[in-house]
């Protein structure tokens, strides 16, 4: 009997230290993303990787943005519901508005974390589908900035040991 409470009690302990290295890692990739919308050249946004099929900088953020967004409705609905992005194809060429959007996502994200009490299997598939998808702009946006020859901003580089 006591025995099965000792294993329960370590059972929460790791899902309690799960959820805060998750979290961390969250407020890492929104700490990127605020920084890169800040540091680079407004330009920049409506750039385009030369010579390959790519989209733009600000349509990377858009994708961000609006995964964000999504994921969150769907955290609500435990399903897929669409993906849907509050910026237009004119604010993710301008800094103001991009960093807006980047700052409100991060918010709903925040807040649609803290509102669950106690995460579904789907929520929690939904929630690392939605870190890995943080990630995967990480890597494609440092393309960009290598690509492009912009200059990568300071965090970036010390959180992917960049030059």
């Amino acid at each position: 009997k006591n025995q099965g409470f000792q294993l329960f009690k370590q059972h929460q302990f790791v899902l309690a230290a799960l959820a805060q290295t998750i979290d961390a890692r969250f407020q890492k990739s929104f700490q990127l993303y605020r920084d890169l919308v800040k540091e680079v050249d407004e330009s920049a946004f409506q750039k385009k990787l030369p010579q390959i099929p790519s989209n733009t900088i600000g349509q990377q953020l858009w994708c961000v943005v609006g995964a964000r967004e999504s994921y969150c409705r769907a955290l609500t609905a435990q399903r897929w519901s669409g993906f849907t992005c509050s910026l237009s194809a004119e604010q993710i060429k301008r800094k103001p508005d991009l960093l807006k959007g980047i700052k409100n996502s991060e918010e709903l994200v925040n807040e649609q974390i803290t509102l669950i009490d106690s995460f579904t299997d789907t929520q929690n598939e939904m929630i690392l589908q939605l870190l890995e998808h943080e990630c995967a702009h990480h890597g494609q946006l440092i393309r960009y900035f290598y690509g492009l020859r912009l200059p990568i901003p300071q965090s970036w580089q010390e959180k992917y040991s960049l030059k």
